[in-house]
């Protein structure tokens, strides 16, 4: 199926797009799901956790999560957090300073965590989130977007960690 037709591409700057069509499509969405989990799904050493970033990427992380048979663990806006927690500031696409929060002590030290969002263009908000499952003790075994934009800003995401987005650059 070519859930990627479903996009809503009516702003003119790709960033504007609107990827929310797809989760309500549940073909689209499945088909999605089972393109975006591919380089996990059968790996030898398994995915243990899912992390996602607020907010797509809790729809994202949570479908990935349990396609895969694991945990979601949310990466959250700064502030949203009631419980103990490691915080993380940083700049996000358009240069506004944020700031991430994951529950401290999430998962036990050495877990194997998948990282998933809807949109990674500058890697800013996955630098982000690494950071703080790395500080967790939690491994990064790789990074999955929708559309995850190979460019400069992203170079170092793309080399460190195995990455995986399934909207092509053309867009």
């Amino acid at each position: 199926m070519d859930y990627l037709r479903l996009i809503d591409r009516s702003k003119l700057h790709y960033k504007r797009s609107d990827v929310t069509p797809i989760f309500a499509e549940p073909a689209a969405f499945r088909a999605l799901v089972e393109d975006l989990v591919a380089p996990w799904a059968n790996a030898q050493l398994p995915v243990e956790r899912v992390v996602g970033t607020d907010a797509l990427g809790f729809i994202v992380g949570t479908a990935l999560a349990l396609r895969l048979g694991v945990g979601f663990v949310p990466v959250r806006k700064g502030g949203k957090l009631p419980v103990k927690n490691e915080c993380t500031a940083f700049r996000d696409y358009s240069g506004v300073e944020k700031t991430f929060e994951l529950r401290a002590e999430p998962w036990p030290p050495g877990t194997r965590v998948l990282l998933a969002d809807e949109w990674i263009e500058t890697g800013a908000t996955a630098a982000a989130a690494v950071e703080l499952i790395e500080r967790a003790g939690g491994v990064v075994v790789g990074i999955v977007a929708i559309a995850f934009r190979k460019n400069e800003k992203t170079a170092e995401l793309w080399a460190k960690y195995r990455c995986h987005g399934v909207w092509p650059e053309q867009v």
